[in-house]
């Protein structure tokens, strides 16, 4: 069998492991050396600047530095970037730190400086273009005006789907091609691998904040993007220039984290089917953003670009920003605090967090909660927000009375 005829959930067991029985080992090795022994001056000289300059180790060769190269993170992109369908995948600190390389590299290789933003995106991506610190030019526009947007200085479109935090849908391919000849980045977080291949879409990089549901278990930091092998090397070049390559014991909890995804994916998406069904009969919800509810997606997305609802909801509080203070106040099941994909359930509200960069005119409602439904049962995450929203009403009333 190859790793290609297998089935998804096989493949994220087995991606990146497929040596092991040669070494002698059933568990992932671990390499935290900072540094590694040269054969000789000139192996070592050559190893060291074909591992600056974007390259793979070669045969007699030294990995020289973990700047350069870590064998451990090389499993974990090895693994990615077969379930994402991609010729190779590079590991960074953080997904900031990818989404900037991404920027750096690319408007670097093909000295262009400007950036087609796709809004809603996530707060940090949305706040890094608009401050111009990497020299970039972002203009931001709705999918249906990516073709009018793009220049002929244009180095990159990117977009999110589901966007965060609305999880607006955007259809893929409808935007790579408005894009033409423009490399389209697709943040693929909320969606995964499990539910979403946006290189098989038309798009040509696939990013994760992988300190989301790849590792989902919320003790590990890191990014990595999905793209061919051209991408790939600049992005090795501008990852050892900058320091920012992921930590081993990071990609060595990611990759273990890949084994289990697919199990967690589909049962936080049926607990978060189950959340969001309840919370559309409740008087305090004015609305629910669920991709899965037809209301949500007019374009029919799921099912035909994404697999899956996901595991993320958001819902707009009929009493404003108050009523999201007092509800992200009262839960006790639910963990009030950013950050998303874990084992146990979040919630959070973006415009005071995550968002709270992003200019005025991109900022969501002050009434919009974000919830990343867990592996709880359903029915205790309902209880939780039952009694949260009871405890907000007493809340209210106890204000209306001068109590």
């Amino acid at each position: 069998m190859t790793p290609n005829s297998l089935h998804p959930d096989s493949l994220a067991v087995h991606a990146g492991r497929e040596d092991l029985a040669e070494l002698g080992v059933h568990a992932l090795p671990l390499d935290l050396s900072s540094t590694n022994p040269l054969p000789d001056i000139d192996v070592g000289g050559l190893s060291y600047e074909v591992l600056a300059t974007g390259g793979h180790p070669f045969e007699g060769g030294s990995n020289v530095y973990a700047r350069l190269w870590n064998p451990t993170v090389a499993r974990f992109e090895q693994a990615l970037a077969r379930l994402e369908h991609a010729e190779e995948a590079v590991a960074f600190s953080s997904g900031m730190a990818a989404v900037t390389a991404v920027l750096l590299a690319l408007s670097h290789e093909q000295g262009k400086r400007h950036v087609v933003a796709v809004r809603p995106l996530y707060g940090g991506t949305d706040h890094l273009l608009a401050s111009g610190l990497l020299g970039v030019e972002a203009t931001y526009c709705t999918p249906d005006a990516v073709a009018a947007a793009v220049r002929p200085d244009t180095a990159l479109v990117i977009l999110e789907s589901p966007a965060n935090p609305s999880l607006e849908l955007v259809d893929i391919r409808a935007v790579a091609a408005a894009a033409g000849d423009v490399p389209v980045l697709v943040d693929n977080t909320f969606a995964t691998p499990v539910l979403q291949h946006p290189l098989d879409l038309g798009a040509a990089i696939s990013l994760h904040s992988a300190t989301k549901y790849l590792g989902g278990h919320g003790d590990v930091v890191g990014g990595v993007i999905a793209c061919d092998a051209s991408t790939a090397a600049a992005l090795r070049r501008t990852r050892a220039i900058t320091g920012a390559i992921m930590h081993p014991l990071a990609a060595y909890l990611l990759h273990r984290g890949l084994t289990t995804l697919p199990v967690r994916m589909r049962a936080q998406q049926e607990g978060a089917r189950a959340v969001a069904t309840w919370l559309t009969t409740r008087p305090e919800v004015a609305r629910v953003h669920f991709p899965e509810f037809a209301e949500c997606d007019p374009q029919g997305l799921i099912g035909t670009q994404q697999s899956g609802p996901g595991a993320m909801i958001a819902i707009e509080l009929a009493g404003g920003f108050d009523a999201a203070s007092e509800l992200t106040a009262a839960v006790e099941l639910f963990t009030h605090a950013v950050s998303l994909g874990s084992v146990d359930s979040l919630i959070q509200h973006p415009a005071a967090l995550t968002h709270r960069p992003v200019q005025s005119e991109a900022k969501p409602s002050d009434a919009l909660v974000r919830l990343s439904i867990g592996l709880e049962n359903p029915d205790d995450l309902i209880a939780d927000l039952e009694q949260a929203f009871a405890r907000s009403r007493v809340l209210e009333h106890s204000l209306a009375e001068g109590v």
